[in-house]
């Protein structure tokens, strides 16, 4: 993405806070922010499950005011939150199977840590521009398609559910509270550093991995269609809902450049990597029951408000996340 005059304009020698910044997306966005001119403080525990890899921000780590915290620290956040213009809250347990086998942590992180700092915001800086990092897994198993932002909220497993309390809690401060928010609730965010050594943030990273390493990819079922947003085109999402005056007390899906079942998204990743294979397997037991089956958004709501769409196709995506990884590889296992 190529920051904008406008974003310039709204960034330059602003506050910026970003929770989770070391991690595959509040990274992505510190560079972006960086590169507009902002005065950006990173936020991240670093703890190995949740994502953060200090390799992410290599080159601008001189520009970046990174602290090693963690959002679940109230004694801290004070500190952190005053006199910010923005935050960008991207702090979060993302992996579903663990919220299912650790439920308390995944509370404590998507759903007391998000109140906490919300209080924190009200208390301290009650003006900060707040922009929150929701997920399309609160939806559940879709009742039609696409998945607009009317649709049943129907959480399938323990991520999701605190997930949408920690959004609700955002939508709330702002109505009430005056602390101006706004959710975007995200679809498969793919591109350079992402996790790859699990599928705790998502099954492609695992993909790459295996696809590099010379293994075979297993995509359990194969049938399941899904969207993916490249990242650039989620920090763009981000800026804007940060800047644009229709953004405040909204909920914005975002999605991608059309969508793709599981197998075929196999069968191109195979074929722009130049080498690999991948065998169809039944979804294990314990994944079918937290499966929302075929998902994909719909995004014309941020499209018409905003003026966000989607703009680097799942080919693309693949292409520039796998350049990447060719070249990073050992850094991120």
């Amino acid at each position: 993405m190529k920051p904008g005059q406008s974003f310039a304009k709204a960034f330059k020698g602003k506050r910026v806070l970003i929770t989770g910044g070391l991690g595959f997306i509040g990274s992505n966005l510190a560079r972006a922010l960086v590169a507009l001119g902002a005065k950006v403080t990173i936020l991240d525990s670093l703890i190995p499950e949740y994502g953060g890899n200090r390799r992410n921000v290599r080159g601008i780590e001189r520009k970046l005011d990174i602290n090693l915290s963690d959002v679940r620290d109230r004694h801290s956040l004070p500190a952190f939150l005053r006199g910010q213009h923005f935050l960008f809250n991207l702090a979060g347990q993302t992996s579903h199977m663990d919220s299912m086998t650790d439920p308390e942590t995944d509370l404590e992180i998507n759903c007391r840590a998000q109140l906490t700092l919300l209080e924190a915001c009200r208390k301290h800086n009650p003006d900060l521009r707040v922009v929150f990092a929701s997920t399309r897994q609160i939806y559940g198993r879709p009742d039609y398609l696409p998945v607009d932002e009317k649709h049943p909220l129907r959480p399938v497993d323990v991520n999701g559910i605190n997930k949408l309390a920690g959004e609700q809690y955002h939508l709330l401060y702002s109505a009430v509270h005056g602390v101006p928010s706004t959710v975007l609730r995200l679809t498969n965010t793919i591109g350079p550093g992402m996790r790859i050594k699990d599928a705790r943030q998502t099954f492609v990273g695992v993909w790459i991995r295996q696809i590099l390493e010379g293994k075979p990819i297993e995509v359990w079922g194969g049938g399941q269609l899904r969207d993916f947003t490249y990242v650039d085109d989620a920090v763009e999402a981000f800026l804007l809902a940060a800047t644009h005056p229709a953004a405040v007390g909204g909920v914005f899906n975002l999605g991608g450049v059309g969508q793709v079942s599981l197998r075929d998204l196999a069968e191109t990743l195979v074929k722009v990597a130049g080498q690999g294979s991948f065998s169809v397997r039944a979804f294990p037991a314990d994944r079918r029951k937290i499966d929302i089956g075929d998902y994909y958004s719909d995004c014309r709501l941020i499209g018409k408000k905003l003026g966000w769409k989607p703009r680097t196709t799942i080919r693309q995506s693949l292409v520039s996340t796998l350049d990447y990884y060719r070249k990073e590889l050992r850094y991120y296992l």
